[in-house]
């Protein structure tokens, strides 16, 4: 398998002088999913977790509905100029019946770590119809269990800790637990890795289940929670203007800018039992 982290010289400069140390740096390395053998996305990611990140970003697309959707996971022959198989093309064989990703809608197939919907023609068509709309869902939360999921997604982000250079995403439950945490240099694939989590443990919709990011919360990971059936998604930084339509369209509880006890609801307030003006 790839590695997480690649150790680096480097020259470190200071107030108190210069040394020379080695240095810790997130890796990053493509990873090409083909569905039926065929070239769906490369995204730019951290190895690790593939299987999981390529059920995710099925589920996310609308392809995959249930782990039983997949008949079987292959990593093919991708070789460095060593001979070493690289593990960075991964070959998903659907079941029989399961209809294949849509081809009618252009793609660019490379995806940066940064951006997971700039490879869509349109933003109109990522707006896919929600196969377990979150709407409905009963879930809610007290202020103060929001405001202690930060410093407990941290703690368990063990390779942000010598790296200081990934995003992570964690599911939570209405009391505080912390169900899945994954890193990754790309926020939507560590998005892409807890969803193909809970779908491969047959959690999925995740209609009783929250969604915490490290970073912003952007419309992808708006989408990305709308079509597993998360009620709630929350960040510890700024949602986008199409993040909060998102969400509202979804009846979505967003919650941005979660530091410490201060938070901004910008939807679905409801789900939090407590006004926002209670926390000042």
């Amino acid at each position: 398998m790839g590695r997480v982290t690649v150790r680096r010289p480097v020259r470190k400069l200071s107030a108190g002088g210069q040394r020379r140390r080695p240095d810790s740096l997130a890796a990053e390395e493509p990873l090409e999913i083909r569905v039926g053998g065929k070239a769906l996305a490369v995204t730019m990611r951290t190895p690790g977790h593939d299987v999981e990140l390529a059920h995710g970003f099925l589920l996310s697309e609308g392809v995959l509905g249930s782990s039983s959707d997949v008949f079987a996971a292959r990593y093919c022959d991708g070789v460095d100029d060593q001979g070493r198989n690289t593990y960075n093309v991964l070959d998903l064989t659907l079941a029989e019946g399961v209809a294949p990703p849509e081809t009618g809608v252009e793609r660019n197939f490379y995806t940066t770590s940064s951006c997971g919907v700039c490879g869509k023609a349109a933003l109109d068509a990522v707006k896919l119809k929600t196969r377990f709309p979150p709407g409905d869902s009963t879930f809610s939360v007290t202020p103060e269990l929001l405001a202690g999921l930060p410093d407990k997604l941290r703690a368990r982000q063990r390779v942000f800790a010598s790296t200081g250079g990934l995003h992570a995403a964690g599911l939570f439950t209405s009391d505080g637990e912390l169900l899945a945490v994954r890193e990754d240099v790309g926020r939507h694939n560590a998005v892409d890795k807890v969803l193909g989590w809970a779908l491969l443990e047959n959690r999925v919709p995740l209609g009783q289940v929250g969604l915490m990011v490290s970073g912003r919360a952007s419309f992808e990971l708006v989408q990305k929670a709308a079509m597993a059936g998360i009620p709630l998604l929350a960040a510890v930084s700024a949602p986008s203007s199409l993040a909060a339509e998102l969400a509202e369209e979804n009846g979505m509880t967003l919650v941005g800018f979660l530091r410490g006890e201060s938070m901004n609801l910008y939807t679905g307030e409801h789900r939090v039992l407590e006004t926002a003006t209670a926390l000042s």
